[in-house]
């Protein structure tokens, strides 16, 4: 994953950037606001600041969305529900207020790059909208499942968690991505909550194994060596 960094703050940028790279991404760094549509190609998300010194970063998100569906998150110190608004209303997928939890932040990435991804217009269907693990198929665009051909009664909740897994290929998900992505949020109670709903997820597909747990991180899913396979929706 390709992130644009539209940061001036030398020191935030010095700080953000390594973390970002420990955990697979790439970046691109920009100190100013003008000119930034000028390099969105090859970028899969943009992390915007909003105080740059040239042009004000909500005018950089309208110019964003004029030109491109790139999700942005808006990375500011503007904490006002109003500042929230208006970034939210001028395009932005997200909006983090500074100082944030880097955890969070890259489950928010994570978040907007997997909603853009798989989710398709109203009325179209994508190359990867089913998930097909041995006999399990979840269907990303229609929040189906089905085991063996027999449809699976999932809460909203439940389904969100197995379509996490189920769109991470077989890779780790830490237990604050999950929360953070599927709830929103971080409680005292948070991971007691996301435990009872996979326990009930492997109850209801029947398949026990399907659903890992990687002890001290968080879920996977138990995938074939050649891991699962993406099939397009009719």
């Amino acid at each position: 994953m390709h992130i644009l960094l539209v940061e001036d703050d030398d020191r935030v940028a010095a700080a953000l950037r390594p973390a970002l790279h420990r955990n697979g991404m790439t970046t691109t760094r920009l100190a100013h606001g003008r000119g930034v549509v000028d390099h969105l190609a090859g970028v899969d998300v943009v992390l915007l600041d909003l105080g740059l010194p040239d042009i004000d970063g909500v005018d950089v998100c309208r110019e964003i969305r004029a030109v491109s569906e790139v999700p942005v998150i808006v990375v500011s110190a503007r904490g006002e529900v109003d500042d929230r608004i208006l970034g939210l209303h001028s395009g932005a997928d997200d909006y983090l207020v500074k100082p944030y939890d880097i955890g969070e932040l890259l489950a928010r990435v994570h978040a907007v790059y997997r909603r853009r991804r798989v989710v398709p217009a109203a009325g179209s269907a994508g190359p990867d909208d089913v998930v097909v693990i041995d006999d399990v198929s979840v269907d990303l665009h229609r929040h189906s499942v089905t085991v063996a051909g027999r449809p699976v009664n999932l809460t909203r909740k439940e389904f969100q968690v197995l379509a996490l897994l189920a769109s991470s290929g077989g890779a780790v998900c830490p237990r604050s991505r999950i929360v953070a992505e599927v709830w929103g949020r971080s409680w005292a109670g948070a991971n007691r909550t996301l435990d009872v709903h996979v326990a009930t997820l492997r109850t209801k597909l029947g398949r026990a194994d399907l659903v890992q747990t990687v002890r001290g991180v968080g879920y996977r899913l138990g995938v074939p060596d050649n891991g699962p396979s993406f099939t397009g929706t009719e």
